[in-house]
């Protein structure tokens, strides 16, 4: 029987995919097994028009068969078989594909599941193989033929005994390695298990002989012994795989336990999911989708080891179990899947083309997650204030990312604590409840709401009778200022300058009273070496003596949250110290100075600056030296 050889260019590309095209070695059987699918979806469509296949949709059927002694594995379908030219023409050149050329001469249309149309998934058989034989009989033909090959070197054909139309696949595995255990490949437990994760939705079922094990039927005399039973073998065809995806079920055959049931199942969460959304999609971008919002993080989620992505399906053949191009990196808490039969997909099905129409379904996807994150909050707010809590921070992250691109999608399912009841708002409920007078959206930072609460700098903000945003996750700050404004209100930090509520009358007050002290104030910002840029006497303080704001873009919030971060590099805000003229240490203040004795003052400078950074929460430099100042000054 003459041997003959692979095309050049063939050969090339068969060493590819042998070595480096394919990932993982085990996407071998779901090639083939898509392969097979392919053979008797071509038969059926035949049986449509064609009495004489002799088979209905129900005698359809996939077979693996895996013989540990001869270490061989097949796949056997009863679909439309090969031709001795078919299978010189399919199996001798690579990348010509029988099922491309099958859907472009019957004019199928784009639902009709053809799954192969690259001509290559049969060759990553032999990742795992050593040979590989086909025997194949083709439907209206009298004769088999038999397709066999070690690899590279080239394949014979010749003649083969076969009844039925249909495809037999038998690989015989490579030995096993240190580094590889081909003969994983031939256990029932290792076959059930890529069957159900990568073909599970194939539509004609996936049958094999399973071996289980069961205890003997005893007399009445073992049982009177309490004898330990005996176990024998026996042996069961089984279904590996469901056959019809959930999400190409109609919804109204569906009930919301079985959504929850299959994201239980299918995502390996302990926890329901606060919501999902079954999606058909037909237009621009045809797919089918299940998309679910998780009740809870993952442990790692705002970890770098956390990977974003949904699945991704060819009519029902896994392709990607993460493709994070489906998610925005704000929305990458959804899990779910995406199935879709217009994506163009490269060479070995794994990877994705970056195509237009991906980043159609993708633009999709981010529609339909931001509304049905709109529908939560307007319909059921206790369950979006559960989703705010485990995954707000990614919002807000994803309002600060990308220099605030995506801050119009955002901003109206962001949440904050606010002053009045320690509760959680919208942006629009605080905006809608602003009084008539009130010129801005004020807002307050600190690491909780009990110690924003006892800022002094909220004093004037709260008795003027306005809300404030208490802002307590480190990005806050960062995405309020993104933001800048929300209903054409601007936001403004209570330790600003100008917050829109001082009385003239006061400003003046105040102002001649800095006139009169300003080599006092001069001379506390000297004492404290740097540390702030001035000293001014404060318009917002009602019973607290001083404390500390900035100027410029950088607060005192983002000087902390910048600095906690692995950086050579430390920025420090302008800080401003405001000492409150209506308190009695002003006083105090004013009588040292007076007395001429610049070095106590100075010692009084140091005291309020640092109780002015532990009110901010910062970390002083000297505490033994605060400590010293105390003792002394009492």
């Amino acid at each position: 029987m003459e041997t003959k050889q692979f095309k050049a260019e063939s050969k090339r590309l068969m060493e590819m995919m042998i070595h480096s095209i394919y990932t993982h070695k085990e996407i071998f059987l779901r090639e083939l097994i898509s392969n097979a699918s392919d053979a008797i979806d071509k038969l059926y469509f035949k049986s449509l028009t064609d009495n004489g296949v002799g088979l209905s949709r129900d005698d359809f059927a996939i077979w693996i068969v895996a013989d540990k002694d001869s270490r061989t594995l097949k796949i056997m379908d009863n679909g439309i078989g090969m031709t001795a030219e078919e299978l010189e023409a399919h199996l001798g050149t690579i990348a010509e594909s029988g099922s491309l050329k099958f859907k472009t001469e019957n004019k199928l249309e784009e639902d009709n599941q053809i799954i192969g149309q690259f001509g290559v998934g049969f060759y990553s058989a032999f990742m795992v193989a050593k040979k590989v034989t086909v025997i194949s009989k083709a439907y209206g033909s009298d004769k088999a033929y038999q397709w066999e090959s070690e690899g590279v070197e080239g394949y014979t054909i010749s003649e083969a005994d076969k009844d039925n139309a249909g495809t037999e696949i038998i690989i015989e595995l490579l030995d096993d390695t240190d580094d590889e255990k081909y003969s994983d490949y031939l256990e029932q437990y290792r076959l059930k298990s890529l069957i159900k994760k990568y073909s599970d939705y194939i539509r004609f079922p996936i049958k094999m002989e399973v071996t289980h094990s069961r205890p003997k039927e005893q007399t009445e005399e073992e049982k009177a012994e309490n004898k330990a039973p005996e176990y024998e073998e026996y042996i069961e065809i089984e279904t590996l795989n469901s056959m019809v995806p959930l999400w190409k079920k109609n919804k109204t055959e569906l009930k919301d336990e079985d959504y929850k049931h299959f994201y239980v199942e299918k995502f390996y969460d302990y926890n329901e999911p606060l919501r999902y959304a079954h999606v058909k999609n037909e237009g621009n971008a045809n797919y089918n989708a299940l998309l679910y919002i998780p009740s809870k993080a993952p442990y790692d989620y705002y970890s770098k080891e956390y990977e974003k992505g949904l699945q991704l399906y060819s009519n029902g053949v896994l392709i990607m179990d993460k493709c994070s191009d489906l998610l925005p990196d704000y929305f990458s808490f959804v899990k779910g899947l995406v199935d879709s039969e217009d994506l163009s997909l490269n060479i070995s099905r794994e990877m994705l083309q970056h195509d237009r129409q991906l980043k159609v379904i993708a633009k999709s996807i981010e529609k339909t997650i931001s509304s049905e994150l709109k529908k939560m909050l307007k319909n059921d707010r206790e369950k979006y204030e559960e989703f705010w809590n485990a995954f707000g921070r990614q919002l807000k992250y994803g309002i600060y990312s990308d220099y605030g691109m995506s801050k119009e999608k955002l901003q109206d399912l962001l949440m904050f604590t606010s002053s009045k009841e320690n509760k959680l708002v919208t942006l629009d409920e605080y905006v809608t409840g602003m009084r008539e007078e009130q010129k801005y959206i004020y807002y307050a930072t600190g690491e909780s709401t009990a110690r924003i609460e006892q800022l002094p700098q909220t004093e004037l903000v709260k008795d003027n009778g306005f809300e404030i945003l208490y802002l307590t996750d480190p990005v806050d700050e960062f995405a309020v200022k993104m933001l800048h404004t929300y209903k054409e209100k601007e936001f403004k930090s209570v330790s600003a300058d100008d917050l829109g509520l001082e009385n003239t009358e006061k400003q003046e007050q105040i102002k001649a009273e800095e006139e009169k002290s300003s080599d006092m104030l001069k001379a506390i910002a000297e004492s404290l070496g740097g540390e702030v840029a001035k000293v001014t006497l404060s318009q917002r303080l009602k019973s607290h003596p001083v404390c500390l704001t900035s100027e410029g873009e950088i607060t005192l919030e983002m000087e902390k949250v910048l600095n906690s971060m692995p950086s050579d590099q430390k920025v420090k805000a302008q800080r401003v110290l405001e000492i409150n003229p209506d308190h009695e240490i002003y006083g105090k203040l004013k009588a040292v100075s007076e007395s001429g004795d610049t070095e106590k003052l100075g010692k009084y400078a140091k005291l309020l600056y640092t109780q002015a950074l532990i009110i901010e929460g910062m970390s002083i430099e000297n505490p033994v030296e605060f400590s010293n100042l105390i003792c002394e000054l009492m």
